[in-house]
């Protein structure tokens, strides 16, 4: 083969001096091909590489990949067709769930570093502002990998084999969980005099790190607070698992100078534009046009053909303009009744008497869900709520009265008609058995598009992901203040949110923990929180403790049915039956193995200085 090549090499050279022996040909710049001098002194080709890092960034659950995860906890299930049946069937959770092991994409951000410092000649601002907008991907990359992984090595130089045959100084230990945090920290402290893109909703900016700081101290200090607060807490020797309890109020402190930042200097404020606040929550996320509310997101546009079929993948089923347009993600009830009534009680749904000797009746389906928080109609359509200027109307069934209760009855086709001439089950369902058909009685509104078109597939959805937005720094805010004992800020914060949900100024006089939580739950749906948070309030084995008897692991339903009972006032009026949802097979099971992810056989072997996870 090297003769070969010696040869081909020798008559290429015999060509070119045959064909002109004016021009050298072996020193012409190739014309399909920019040298590294070329990109790092040319700003827009800087640029484009900065674009391409922000498209690279790791995510759990985005609108282009990931998101069949959000049935996969207790917010929804999978009604989709059944390839992803297993999503109603997690018997555990993998202990390499959440893995993440990017250090090829570290390598790339190292590089691009050091050849802005080496070799750019641009003006000293403009390069100074790259390379902080790279050490903001850098730590945020970092981010994604410590909440999953725990402590990783960090590494901030390019890493270069002198093929020695000795690999050994390119093989770093792991650092301290809690190191990896700092790094965090601080490298986004380091950068917030010079990263600039102020005002940009899509490019990092002084108050995305911010964010990112409220964000990932948070964390920390949870992690430190509440892991030493278990029986045994989750740790190694080594401490690359494990923050010490000692440093929870320092995190929690850094937390909340960060949200304080935000929310006092950052000009945002919550989006409030439409006077109907259940529309007016929806528009929160997807609302493109000057939206004051989004710290940071990730863009879509049609016209530059950078779509996702998100909306076609997840379009209720009785509105889809594409008639191979799915319904695969459906809220679950468990989520639909943490949703508050706005007298301040509890959101469960009233179906029965107080002495469950009957059902409750309603004239109309949506009629349950009246009075309730608004955030319910951002977020999930419910039997009766409209979508697009439709309803979409529900109805599994009917019931039929038989002298001493009723036998519920329903169709094995959607928009048929029951003997007397009525709806027997509703076109969107919901429905026991057929796929891409709501399986829960609700369907998404959070991220799915109403735009004209959006469900198809020629057209699909320019909707952006939001990665941040000042709503869950109010959250932040308020759980760091409330663990540092400061319970009025915390409450003030807590009530600004409710207000823009429907409820009074101050309807809540007094906080606790869970109603933090409980906020952030029904703020924060389908926004991938929840198993985050979960995980660093080390409640997740018990929220999903694989027990059918476990309501928290369970996914339930909804199911209205029409009455037939002629000759009596209750006829034509509904009911709602509440079960497991009928296509869900396992209950949730985290064990403790899953708090932190697995390094892989493969990781150890190419570096014996890694250490594994817990109980892995």
């Amino acid at each position: 083969m090297k003769i070969i090549k010696l040869y081909t090499l020798a008559a290429v050279m015999v060509g070119l001096l045959l064909t002109s022996c004016e021009t050298d040909w072996l020193d012409r710049e190739p014309t399909n091909i920019l040298t590294d001098d070329q990109v790092w002194n040319d700003g827009n080709l800087v640029l484009g590489v900065i674009s391409n890092y922000y498209d690279r960034l790791p995510a759990h659950t985005t609108l282009t990949g990931g998101w069949v995860d959000y049935a996969a906890y207790d917010e929804a299930m999978w009604s989709g067709y059944s390839g992803n049946d297993w999503l109603n069937n997690l018997v555990t959770y993998d202990y390499g769930r959440w893995g993440l092991w990017d250090y090829g994409f570290i390598r790339d951000i190292n590089l691009a570093i050091d050849k802005l410092q080496e070799l750019s000649e641009l003006p000293e601002d403009q390069k100074n502002q790259f390379i902080s907008e790279l050490r903001f991907i850098r730590a945020y990359v970092y981010f994604e990998h410590v909440k999953r992984m725990g402590g990783v090595p960090i590494i901030t130089e390019e890493l270069i084999y002198d093929f020695s045959g000795d690999p050994s100084y390119l093989q770093f230990p792991r650092n301290k969980e809690e190191e990896v945090y700092d790094f965090i920290i601080s490298e986004m402290e380091a950068i917030l005099p010079t990263i600039g893109n102020g005002g940009s909703a899509t490019r990092a900016n002084r108050f995305t790190a911010l964010s990112v700081i409220s964000r990932a101290a948070l964390y920390a200090g949870s992690l430190a607070k509440y892991n030493g607060q278990m029986p045994t807490p989750i740790t190694l020797p080594g401490g690359e698992v494990g923050i010490s309890p000692s440093r929870a109020n320092e995190y929690f402190g850094k937390s909340l100078d960060a949200s304080r930042e935000i929310l006092q200097q950052g000009g945002y404020s919550l989006y409030n534009a439409n006077p109907d606040l259940g529309e007016n929550f929806y528009e929160a996320i997807i609302n493109k046009n000057g939206n004051p509310e989004v710290i940071w997101a990730q863009d879509f546009l049609i016209a530059a053909d950078k779509r996702h079929g998100f909306t076609y993948d997840n379009i209720a089923r009785s509105v889809r303009e594409d008639n191979l347009g799915s319904s695969a993600i459906t809220p679950s009830l468990n989520l639909v009744e943490d949703y508050e009534y706005l007298d301040g009680s509890s959101g469960e749904l009233r179906t029965r008497t107080n002495d469950d000797s009957d059902y409750i009746y309603y004239d109309n389906v949506e009629d349950i869900f009246a009075n309730k928080d608004a955030r319910l109609y951002g977020t999930i359509i419910y039997p009766g709520a409209s979508f697009r200027g439709q309803e979409v109307f529900m109805q599994a069934g009917v019931a039929v009265w038989n002298g001493s209760g009723y036998d519920l009855m329903e169709s094995s086709g959607l928009g048929t008609e029951y003997s007397d001439g009525e709806l027997f089950t509703a076109a969107g369902g919901p429905h026991r058995s057929i796929q891409e058909v709501t399986n829960t009685g609700f369907y998404l509104r959070k991220y799915v598009d109403n735009a004209a078109g959006a469900s198809t597939r020629g057209i699909r959805s320019d909707v952006w992901w939001v990665r941040f937005r000042l709503a869950e720094i109010y959250l932040n805010g308020a759980e760091a203040a409330f663990e540092l004992g400061e319970s009025a800020e915390a409450l003030g914060y807590i009530n600004t949110l409710r207000v823009r949900a429907g409820f009074g100024a101050n309807s809540l006089t007094s906080l606790t923990m869970e109603d933090i939580r409980h906020e952030r739950r029904v703020e924060l749906a389908f926004e991938d929180h929840v198993v985050w948070d979960y995980k660093r309030w080390r409640v997740a084995h018990e929220k999903w403790s694989g027990n059918t008897s476990n309501p928290e692991s369970m996914i339930y339903s909804l199911y209205p049915y029409r009455v037939i009972r002629p000759g009596d006032a209750r006829d034509g009026q509904y009911i709602f039956v509440k079960s497991v949802a009928p296509r869900f097979r396992a209950p949730r099971f985290f064990q403790l193995g899953n708090y932190y992810s697995l390094i892989g056989q493969n990781l150890i072997d190419a570096n014996p200085k890694l250490v594994r996870n817990p109980f892995h």
